[in-house]
């Protein structure tokens, strides 16, 4: 790939190696800076049916916010930490070339790799970074057979005189989590141990002011990762005081928000307060997901010594749902609205036409009916119910499939299959995610979920599990997972909508398992993707689960 070969990353005998660095800063003097910054797009360039986010009314923020720094004798520094990839079909349709357009066009400086870049072939991935006018960062990603990095593993930002590294490192989860297919050309080594190496060269050749880790790793709470890859705090923890000044992070799709006592704010709404993590002098960052936050970090750096002055998550357009008197209901903004870019919004839109375009493609044929009509997938496991939750549960190797019904807007008829028929079953845009736990605790789960009403969106499709379901006890019984008696003591994998793991329809909250992982695989996509690879699927293939046993 472009520039790769100009970094390669050589073994260094030491982290920190004593001498005196000749930094650029000048002493005295204090220099102001901003720092903005995106994670996990996920194809989401354009604005949502309720008008929120888009990437036409991020510029119009950053270019305020640009105007405002710059007028007061600051330098802005625009940064996005990765999964561009993957979530929309109008980009992934036109392999995210609006969103890389659009960066372009908001002077984006640097992006690094997320795990959903490995989604396609690695010619893509090439081809993406040569649109970009930003380079593509991951000092921990390497070519298998040359051992050469597969980007730039850093890039250096000159703002008003001051030296500024930034570094790109990418979850090493990304070898399980990417699609086995492509990315068996490249090794992911353990990103702290990259980070060292980097740091070290960095030190001996660039000796930079600043040093910003810009991540695609995770943010988990007192680094408790669970089954999960050790994400940032993890890393900073391992890594010596400050060896990063700034940490921009993605992956888990959190705003990252601490309560006074030190606690993660799960309960973040756009426009409240917010103060990032401080680990070891190190400021550690994320903003949510979909350009849904602007996240704004104003700095001062006055001889050698870095002060967080203010610090935001700014909503783009987001609004909460409220009931006016006369019971109807309507969006309305948390704060005031941003108008679009006229002249990206105009460019993105004929990326749009054309996405809507390419929605009439044919993505397959099925030689019956597949059900999904609310009457009846409501009520009864149903065929389309059983390819969905299948579909699913193979996507991510789970033992077990479940679908809300309630996700399932329509049946699919005989015939050819569109892109738009596929969306109109499952429009919402929920992730695929999974979790594991031991039989005994899956026990429990389904005693829960497996009672969830009929004529109700909660009524549960499943695959890979047969059960009595007992209404009067409220209890499951006889549950056999892919044929055979559970094992109380074995791990089981459980596919399921990230609406639901959430606690969407009332299912048990599984967000907070240390085993969850919420794919960032759209569910119409993969089911689109199901249908191409499937092709002619045969409805008989997709029986509805007749081993779902209900006793009243």
């Amino acid at each position: 790939m472009k520039l790769a070969s100009l970094f390669k990353c050589s073994a260094l005998t030491s982290l920190f190696t004593l001498s005196s660095f000749a930094y650029a800063y000048q002493p005295n003097q204090t220099y102001h800076f901003t720092v903005l910054h995106t994670n996990d797009l996920h194809g989401h360039y354009w604005q949502n049916k309720n008008g929120e986010y888009g990437l036409a009314a991020q510029k119009t923020l950053i270019d305020r916010i640009r105007a405002e720094v710059e007028k007061k004798g600051g330098s802005v520094i625009l940064l996005n930490a990765g999964d561009f990839n993957t979530g929309v079909p109008e980009s992934d349709l036109q392999n995210a070339k609006p969103d890389i357009e659009a960066l372009n066009l908001m002077g984006y400086e640097a992006l690094t790799l997320g795990n959903h870049e490995f989604d396609n072939p690695l010619q893509l991935l090439e081809m993406q970074e040569k649109w970009a006018k930003f380079p593509f960062l991951a000092a921990n990603v390497f070519y298998q057979k040359t051992g050469e990095p597969l980007v730039h593993p850093y890039t250096m930002l000159d703002k008003q005189g001051l030296k500024v590294a930034v570094v790109g490192l990418t979850t090493e989860d990304t070898a399980k989590l990417g699609n086995p297919e492509f990315i068996s050309a490249v090794k992911f080594e353990r990103p702290t141990e990259s980070a060292k190496k980097v740091l070290a060269q960095l030190d001996k050749n660039e000796q930079p002011d600043l040093k910003i880790a810009l991540t695609h790793m995770g943010f988990y709470p007192n680094a408790k990762y669970g089954s999960n890859a050790p994400g940032d705090v993890s890393m900073v923890r391992e890594l010596p005081a400050g060896a990063f000044d700034i940490v921009i992070g993605g992956h888990t799709h959190d705003t990252l928000c601490m309560n006074e006592d030190g606690s993660f704010n799960d309960k973040f709404k756009p426009g409240d307060s917010c103060k990032p993590l401080l680990e070891k002098n190190t400021w550690i960052m994320q903003a949510g997901e979909w350009g849904k936050y602007l996240g704004r970090a104003d700095f001062t750096f006055k001889d050698g010594k870095l002060t967080l002055e203010n610090y935001q998550l700014i909503p783009i357009n987001l609004k909460k749902k409220v009931k006016k008197e006369d019971g109807t209901s309507e969006y309305v903004l948390y704060q005031e609205e941003i108008p679009a870019d006229p002249a990206l919004l105009a460019h993105l839109k004929t990326y749009q036409d054309q996405g809507d375009k390419l929605l009439g493609q044919v993505v397959g044929k099925v030689d019956d009916r597949l059900v999904g009509d609310r009457d009846i997938v409501r009520f009864h496991q149903t065929n389309l119910g059983q390819l969905i939750a299948r579909s699913q549960a193979e996507r991510v190797k789970a033992d077990v499939g479940i679908m809300n019904s309630g996700g399932i807007r329509a049946s699919i008829d005989s015939g050819d299959v569109t892109y738009k028929d596929i969306l109109t079953v499952q429009p919402f845009g929920n992730i695929i995610s999974y979790f594991e736990m031991k039989g005994k605790d899956l026990l429990n789960y389904l005693d829960v979920v497996a009672l969830k009403e009929v004529d109700s969106g909660a009524y549960p499709q499943f695959y890979g599990i047969t059960m009595t379901v007992d209404r009067k006890v409220k209890k499951v019984s006889d549950v056999k997972i892919q044929g055979k008696p559970i094992d109380l003591n074995k791990v089981y994998r459980v596919s399921l909508p990230s609406y639901c793991a959430a606690g969407g329809d009332g299912y048990p909250v599984v967000t907070n398992n240390p085993t969850y992982v919420n794919t960032g695989f759209v569910d119409a996509d993969s089911l689109k993707e199901y249908f191409q690879e499937h092709s002619p699927i045969k409805a008989a293939d997709f029986e509805a689960n007749k081993g779902i046993i209900y006793k009243e």
